[in-house]
Formats: C-alpha cells, sequence, structure tokens
C-alpha cells in the first residue's frame, strides 16, 4: 500500500486502560501515530484522548481469539511497511487457589490472551520487520515472571512465558535490525488487581503501587534505547527483581504466598 505518511506508526494493545493507555500515550508523544486496540469499548475513548495532533486508529478486538489477532494483523497490513513499533501489552490476571477457587474458563482464556495471542502477534509482525531489516518490540513481561505465583499459579507462569519468549527472540534477531525489549512492571496502580478478583489481598489493597504512567515512560525509553529489558518502577520493585535472581524457588513462592493469599487483605502492606 502507498502512503504518503510522515509520522512515524506504533500499535498498542491493551490500549484502553493502564500500562497500555499510558503507552500509547508515550508514543503519540514522541511523534508517533498509533493503532491501539482491546476488547472493551473503552478503547474508543482511549483514542478520542489521544488524538492530540496524532492520528489514532482504534481496533475493538478480541486478542483471546486468532479471529481477534487476525483481524488487528490486517488493520496493521493496510499501512504497509510504515509500523516502527509494536507493544505487546494485551494481558489479565486471575488470583486464587488453583484446586478450589479459580475458573477453568477464565484461566484458558488468559492463556489464550498472555500467552497465545502474544505468540501470534509476534508471529505477523517480526516476519515483517525482519524483511525490511528495521522494527522495536515491546513485551509487557512482569516482575511476576521471575517466581513461582502463589494464589496466581497461571498468571505468573504465563508471564514467565512471555519473559522467556522475548529474550530469545531478543536473541534469535540480534544481527536483523529488530530490537526486542521486556517490561517488568511491578504493582502497579490499574484496574488488574479488581479484575483479577484479587482487591482482598495484601498485593491488591497496598497502597505502594506505582503509577502506570511511570512505569510506560521507563518502558518507552528502555524500547528506543534497544535494552533488553527495564525492571519498573519503584526502588522496591527494582529490589525485588534483583533478589528474585538470587532466591531459591521455594523462598519466592512463600513470599508470593504472604502478598497473594486471598483474605490476606486485611493486613495491607505498607
Amino acid at each position: 500500500m502507498t502512503s504518503t505518511r510522515t509520522r512515524r506508526l506504533a500499535v498498542v494493545t491493551g490500549a484502553s486502560s493502564g500500562i497500555g493507555f499510558e503507552l500509547a500515550r508515550q508514543f503519540a508523544e514522541h511523534g508517533y501515530d498509533l493503532i491501539i486496540a482491546a476488547e472493551d469499548e473503552a478503547i474508543n475513548r482511549a483514542a478520542t484522548e489521544l488524538q492530540n495532533g496524532t492520528t489514532v486508529e482504534a481496533v475493538q478486538v478480541d486478542l483471546a481469539t486468532s479471529d481477534g489477532v487476525e483481524q488487528l494483523y490486517e488493520r496493521i497490513r493496510r499501512h504497509g511497511d510504515q509500523i516502527e513499533a509494536v507493544a505487546l501489552n494485551a494481558g489479565i490476571g486471575m488470583g486464587g487457589d488453583f484446586a478450589t477457587q479459580t475458573d477453568l474458563d477464565q484461566e484458558l482464556k488468559l492463556v489464550d490472551l498472555n500467552v497465545r495471542s502474544t505468540v501470534h502477534l509476534a508471529k505477523r509482525v517480526v516476519a515483517d520487520m525482519v524483511r525490511r531489516g528495521e522494527g522495536k518490540l515491546l513485551f509487557t513481561s512482569s516482575i511476576a515472571s521471575t517466581m513461582p505465583g502463589t494464589y496466581q499459579a497461571v498468571y505468573n507462569a504465563s508471564k514467565s512465558f512471555v519473559q522467556s519468549f522475548a529474550l530469545a527472540l531478543r536473541a534469535e534477531l540480534k544481527d536483523t535490525g529488530v530490537t526486542v525489549t521486556s517490561l517488568m512492571p511491578g504493582p502497579t496502580d490499574t484496574e488488574f488487581f479488581e479484575r483479577a478478583d484479587m482487591m482482598d489481598t495484601k498485593i491488591g489493597t497496598s497502597d505502594a503501587k506505582d503509577d502506570p504512567a511511570d512505569v510506560a515512560r521507563d518502558g518507552f525509553e528502555a524500547l528506543m534505547a534497544g535494552e533488553e529489558r527495564v525492571v519498573s518502577h519503584s526502588l522496591s520493585t527494582k529490589a525485588q527483581g534483583h533478589g528474585s535472581r538470587l532466591m531459591p524457588d521455594s523462598v519466592k513462592a512463600e513470599l508470593h504466598r504472604k502478598m497473594a493469599e486471598p483474605g490476606s487483605g486485611d493486613e495491607k502492606l505498607t
């Protein structure tokens, strides 16, 4: 497709709120036009808010389905080789005891969105980037990827997959002109914990959460610099990321239990 576009173009998934919306704002403020995607109608409101000298195309699509990923990719393909950066940010969580509390259908949707759709969309856009010899990919992983997720078993496992996948792709693409960066947030002040049914946990009720705007800025800056990963944003999150490399998994699993056990919110984190 022939285009007269002069501004750079970025794609952000999961962009209706939270870190995804703030990532889209970062791109807009740095001279990018946008394709933003999410399942909920709020993606259209997000597009309106971001349209301040920025061309924003909102795509309301369920990325937990293969058809949804292909619909988004078709919208991307319409812009030919204009896409410079893709932020693979869409994801959901779920808390609770795996054996007795959590819902299988929701957990399978979590795997479809956090893992399968990430692989599916990356497969499409990476091939295009490698063909033209340039591009930037940002994967929203998590500090959760570094530890067994007691009472968040499926979520943490999904983020461990994303983290490993991102680092492997980075190694494979090192001589192609395409860079891959992993964004690893800690607890962030978004709707995540409410949607994951974790508002009765210590981590869900904690006031010590990072601002999604700070997390997004860290991720954007790391992406532009071509860095491998960035742990974001607070000093406590950075310390946790460093410490997790040294602790035995059994210790990390018990620490996670204290943060995520249902009912633990009676003793809030400080």
